[in-house]
């Protein structure tokens, strides 16, 4: 069979893909590929806005520090880190943040249950060997969750996938394969899902798309390159 002769049985056999194909082509003509943001994370900034004054924040996967120090200062919060990472450690010592030393994927945090006014995962859930329990352990600990991921449904990371074969990267996903520590991948459907699975109750989403942010709108499965969600337990409903 000829090239020309495979692509007309495709066309015939599966309009759906050969759409599909047809409109990734046009969104990566429209908008070019996803570009860079200088600066500090886009989610920081909507963070310090929902968090309310003098809450208390218990931040999973802090990294340097440098969302818990700015939640301290701007918002008089009481703030807690965790992370593993040795060197995260030390920048959130030398910021004054206050930092415990822990693997979210081996160790139970031993925080009681609705200790704390939020659960920050800012771009750590995609991390984890066990994002379930991790989710669990965050509702199980704060009254509302804040839970931060690139959207692995973006058109672009579909494009590249579909299109070139090979597992995507951009701007804002910049290792390769072998190097990434995202080992989980999924969308905001897939984390919607996840929610209504599990009884939790999503208070407010959030999408960052074409350098800007918003609230998150039906489509952006597809139009957003990241989103923030809040979330509660179940009991959480009415708070």
């Amino acid at each position: 069979m000829t090239d020309r002769e495979y692509l007309e049985a495709l066309v015939a056999g599966e309009p759906d893909l050969v759409t599909a194909v047809a409109v990734l082509g046009r969104l990566e003509a429209k908008y070019g590929r996803p570009q860079a943001r200088d600066g500090e994370r886009w989610d920081h900034d909507l963070i310090a806005q929902l968090v309310p004054r003098g809450a208390s924040v218990l931040d999973l996967g802090c990294g340097d520090g440098a969302l818990l120090e700015r939640l301290i200062r701007e918002r008089e919060c009481r703030g807690q880190g965790v992370d593993v990472d040795q060197e995260h450690i030390l920048r959130c010592v030398q910021r004054g943040v206050p930092v415990i030393q822990s693997d979210l994927d081996d160790e139970k945090l031993g925080f009681p249950d609705a200790s704390y006014d939020y659960v920050v995962l800012e771009e750590t859930l995609q991390t984890v060997r066990l994002p379930h329990e991790v989710l669990g352990m965050m509702l199980r600990i704060g009254r509302k969750g804040i839970v931060s991921f690139p959207n692995f449904g973006h058109w672009w990371i579909r494009a590249q996938l579909l299109l070139e074969g090979r597992m995507p990267m951009s701007p804002r996903l910049n290792q390769g394969w072998h190097e990434t520590t995202n080992i989980h991948l999924f969308t905001v459907r897939d984390f919607e899902d996840w929610c209504r699975a599990h009884g939790a109750v999503i208070h407010q989403r959030f999408a960052y798309a074409d350098g800007q942010v918003r609230l998150l709108v039906p489509g952006d499965n597809l139009m957003a390159e990241e989103a923030l969600f809040v979330i509660g337990p179940a009991d959480s409903n009415t708070s």
